[in-house]
């Protein structure tokens, strides 16, 4: 299946915009989102290291790894606006007028994929993938992050020794990243169905198991 696949498209998620947005949240997109863009607002350290999050869904597992690890410079990839606003939300809580803008976290709102091929060789020492859209119909595998061509573009992005955390509840999706990583040959790959131990949690992950899907993760080493 994988060796005919086709090439991803110009983009790969489907909407952006979900229910209408309250007006605190429209202050967040137009006020503070911009204190936060990647890559027009540099981060407020220098980081040790770099570590990006694709699709990072409600934000809890960015803003809990960025605040866990003030030394690394974070970013934090979604295209969807109540994503978005739910992540500046936790920055800037109802009430806080003048929230401060955190020094190692930084916000990307367009696909994440220029943004991965956009960096040096070696530039990224983590990359997390937390239960992104499935795309479960056959003819929009191509739409799955990973995929072939990514699998390769991640490689070279990260360091050796780099780490791409995966997880995902949908059982297409686990068959299709085992299929995928199966056929590569840039990372050491581990696959567990117990959550791991240090790895934050996230409200799709606690959402798929009382809905009684047993969520898969992997951790995948750059060779």
């Amino acid at each position: 299946m994988t060796t005919t696949l086709k090439p991803p498209p110009d983009r790969l998620y489907g909407r952006a915009k979900g229910k209408k947005l309250r007006a605190r949240q429209e202050w967040l997109l137009d006020a503070f989102l911009p204190q936060l863009s990647w890559p027009g607002v540099a981060f407020g350290n220098a980081p040790r290291e770099l570590w990006l999050e694709v699709g990072f869904g409600g934000g809890e597992h960015a803003f809990e790894l960025a605040g866990r690890n003030p030394e690394v410079g974070y970013i934090a990839a979604e295209v969807f606006e109540n994503g978005i606003c739910s992540l500046l939300s936790k920055i800037a809580p109802d009430g806080v007028e003048t929230p401060e803008v955190p020094a190692n976290l930084r916000l990307y709102t367009d696909d994440a994929r220029p943004l991965l091929k956009g960096f040096a060789e070696g530039a990224l020492s983590k990359l997390f993938l937390m239960f992104p859209d499935p795309w479960p119909k056959a003819r929009h595998a191509k739409r799955r992050f990973v995929h072939p061509e990514i699998v390769a573009e991640a490689a070279r992005a990260l360091r050796a020794g780099g780490e791409w955390r995966i997880a995902s509840d949908d059982p297409t999706y686990q068959g299709w990243t085992d299929e995928v990583l199966a056929g590569q040959d840039f990372f050491d790959v581990r696959r567990e169905t117990g959550h791991p131990e240090g790895w934050p949690h996230t409200r799709y992950e606690a959402k798929a198991i009382a809905a009684g899907r047993v969520p898969v993760y992997w951790s995948l080493i750059r060779r």
